[in-house]
């Protein structure tokens, strides 16, 4: 296969991650707008790519030592600032706030062009394979805030 320069997974910048992704028939809803739920979908296609593109693999995580760890989502709030429509390509992108303890703030925007849509903060939550709190390990957290600078404004 040549190498065209594009990742399916999009790609780190000095932002944080950046994923592209069109939006669909079945992303709409009868009015032929993005249904408000899809928009989830598209914020955790940006948070696992953006994982992806920093080299930690979620199933890996939980065997990855005695303790085990898994990242979910603790508290989400999101604004929505205008819809986007069937086979608009949309911007995901996702920045570290946070990271250290037992928690990870990230932001996110889904934008058209220049337009944003959307824009998200996500609390993530770290526990143990029993559903416990636990620390974020320092090289995980190291990764999450290396070269993230904050994402521009609306």
């Amino acid at each position: 296969m040549a190498d065209n320069g594009f990742s399916i997974s999009g790609e780190l910048t000095e932002t944080g991650h950046r994923l592209l992704q069109r939006v669909y028939y079945e992303d709409t809803d009868f009015s032929g707008l993005v249904y408000h739920a899809r928009y989830l979908h598209f914020l955790e296609r940006g948070r696992t790519d953006y994982l992806r593109c920093l080299g930690v693999e979620q199933r890996e995580l939980i065997n990855a030592d005695e303790e085990g760890l898994v990242f979910v989502v603790h508290r989400m709030e999101i604004d929505f600032k205008q819809p986007a429509r069937m086979d608009d390509i949309l911007t995901v992108l996702t920045h570290t706030e946070k990271a250290g303890g037992a928690k990870m703030v990230l932001n996110q925007e889904i934008r058209r062009g220049e337009t944003l849509l959307i824009a998200a903060k996500v609390i993530i939550a770290v526990i143990n394979a029993n559903a416990r709190p636990r620390r974020l390990p320092e090289t995980l957290a190291e990764k999450f805030l290396e070269g993230s600078k904050p994402l521009r404004g609306p």
